[in-house]
């Protein structure tokens, strides 16, 4: 797939991974699907579809907002805004885009229509901390109408009122409740595309070695519900400092442990009809892969099988970022299309990936 950038801006990657150049052919799927580049978009990280197919994509080291416009064959990369703060959260609701910053949520009016001259952005009246620790924000809306947004822990490991939350409000940034608490760092949720509950993942504690706590994925059933954090991880493991005289069993364990370290970002139901009917309703997580752990983990693509709602079995789907312990890219966000293939994108390669799904014979003739 052809792809042209507009007014490209290249950013900096991260320095603390041994890196290696990406080579798509590296990247494992299993038989019959078909992996290449979608678009380049420096420091690529949240994903968000447009009513005409237009795919945003936020940036998070960077300071600006992206369009990837379908274009023939191909597609070219407009940069939609720029001067930003950690503008990670992006959602599109009724024709407008949202834009989560640091400390506030800025929309842009029928935007699929603006492309080329995006109008001045209407301020939510909306109070968010500052603090930057955790402070990159995810952003959706549910099948409520409602927005919602992810407040992280400003630390690794610490109590602190007005954190650890996902919350939810109106469009206009009125109403807000609070959905979901004891949460250390959720930077993807989503929701079941038949009964509307809502999934998220979550990223455990540092500095307990390289195999606690592990990461989680998490099933909000009712409002309010408290997830553990900072007293309990993982659903059995209490903090050495926060968990005195807490009793795992009060919060809610995650539907399905993850790895430790794997840093889970992105998270979706596949509600397409491309690819075989067992992945139907099933889910997907971008693993965005290890900082702090003595030999790498993560760095892909993981698939949830669920039976009757509830995980049966946590397995790889797309691996191939790590070779070695040299790192060629961060999966981060998936988004589905509306012809049923999948995006994944890649804030380290500055890259949006197309996974598609075609019989196995027909893809052994390309």
């Amino acid at each position: 797939m052809k792809s042209t950038v507009c007014r490209f801006v290249a950013v900096a990657a991260t320095g603390f991974l041994s890196t290696t150049a990406l080579a798509l052919e590296d990247i494992d799927l299993p038989a019959g699907f078909l992996i290449e580049e979608f678009a380049d978009v420096p420091g690529a990280r949240s994903l968000a579809l447009g009513e005409n197919g237009t795919v945003f994509v936020s940036t998070r080291s960077g300071t600006a907002v992206y369009a990837v416009v379908p274009d023939g064959a191909g597609t070219r990369t407009i940069e939609l805004v720029d001067g930003l703060d950690t503008p990670n959260g992006i959602a599109v609701h009724d024709g407008d885009l949202y834009v989560a910053e640091l400390d506030k949520v800025t929309r842009y009016d029928d935007i699929e229509s603006n492309l080329s001259a995006v109008p001045d952005g209407h301020i939510l009246d909306i109070e968010l901390p500052s603090k930057r620790h955790h402070g990159w924000r995810y952003i959706g809306f549910g099948p409520d109408g409602k927005l919602y947004i992810s407040i992280g822990a400003p630390c690794n490991i610490c109590d602190e009122d007005g954190f650890g939350l996902i919350v939810r409000m109106n469009p206009d940034g009125s109403g807000r409740e609070t959905v979901a608490e004891g949460i250390r760092n959720s930077v993807g949720f989503t929701w079941h595309p038949v009964n509307g509950e809502l999934w998220f993942t979550d990223n455990g504690r540092d500095m307990l070695g390289d195999d606690l706590p592990a990461d989680e994925l998490n099933h909000v059933t009712s409002m309010g519900q408290h997830f553990g954090y900072p007293y309990c991880h993982a659903g059995d493991l209490p903090d050495p400092k926060f968990g005195t005289g807490k009793k795992c069993t009060d919060y809610r364990a995650p539907a399905q442990k993850l790895g430790a370290h794997v840093a889970p970002l992105g998270v979706k139901f596949y509600t397409g009809d491309m690819f075989p009917a067992e992945y139907r309703n099933q889910i997907f997580i971008a693993e965005h892969g290890s900082w702090n752990r003595s030999k790498k983990t993560g760095y892909r693509v993981a698939l949830i099988r669920l039976e009757n709602g509830v995980p049966v079995a946590y397995e790889p789907f797309a691996t191939g970022w790590l070779q070695k312990e040299s790192v060629s890219g961060r999966p981060v966000d998936i988004l589905v299309l509306a012809d049923g293939s999948l995006l994944v994108s890649d804030d380290q390669a500055g890259k949006i990936y197309r996974i598609s799904y075609t019989d196995s014979e027909s893809q052994e003739k390309l």
